[in-house]
């Protein structure tokens, strides 16, 4: 057993104060303006989704149609002007200081979310996690995106299964879990010790003993 712990963070409203996918798909598109009809090849998608609320296809579908075909070197470009930005203003002053406080005790530290891999392991190294567990998209053999999803939409139960077997895999003496969403609660029963960052009321009534709330409201930076 590694008698270490593991820190365990999910990123959109817990680390980053807002959702990140968003500001990076329609970042790169608002400089890429001919691209923004595409948005028209989701709409079938968007339908498919409201049917049978499947995230991933939905998301795999939204990628691929805005995003498909555009150069790894150009995507990687965008994504190291957006992690940057995002870390000098979109994060919680509150994250950084327990991520900070983890890492000085010594524990590993685990970036999780269910946004995809054209950014989330860039933040990952940037904060100094150890590792990045994320949903991740398909290239084409001409490095060109595809969009679609090469693996299960990191979210809920695949969140769990992914930390099951890191849990598995490693044997962590003690196992913290940042998150702040109903759909986090599957993988933070997993560790010892959960926070939930500004949970609703309804939310915080039906916790798990394991789980506490917290407030995070500062940005960082300020």
């Amino acid at each position: 057993m590694n008698s270490g712990g593991l820190a365990v963070f999910d990123l959109d409203g817990t680390v980053a104060r807002h959702d990140t996918f968003g500001p990076f798909l329609w970042g790169y598109l608002w400089r890429r303006p001919w691209r923004l009809p595409r948005a028209l090849l989701a709409l079938p998608a968007a339908a498919r989704f409201v049917l049978n609320r499947d995230r991933g296809a939905f998301k795999g579908a939204v990628i691929h149609a805005l995003l498909g075909g555009a150069s790894r070197a150009s995507l990687e470009r965008w994504a190291a002007r957006f992690v940057p930005a995002l870390i000098d203003r979109g994060l919680y002053a509150e994250a950084l200081a327990a991520i900070a406080m983890h890492r000085t005790r010594g524990d590993s530290l685990l970036l999780m979310s269910a946004s995809t891999d054209l950014y989330v392991p860039l933040i990952g190294r940037a904060l100094g996690f150890d590792e990045t567990i994320c949903t991740e998209v398909r290239w084409r053999k001409d490095d060109r995106l595809d969009g679609r999803l090469a693996t299960a939409n990191c979210r809920g139960e695949e969140k769990r299964r992914c930390l099951a077997a890191l849990i598995a895999r490693d044997a962590p003496g003690h196992v913290y879990a940042y998150g702040d969403s109903a759909s986090d609660l599957n993988h933070m029963r997993l560790a010892q010790q959960a926070y939930l960052v500004n949970a609703s009321p309804r939310l915080a009534a039906r916790l798990a003993p394991n789980v506490q709330t917290i407030q995070w409201n500062r940005p960082a930076g300020v």
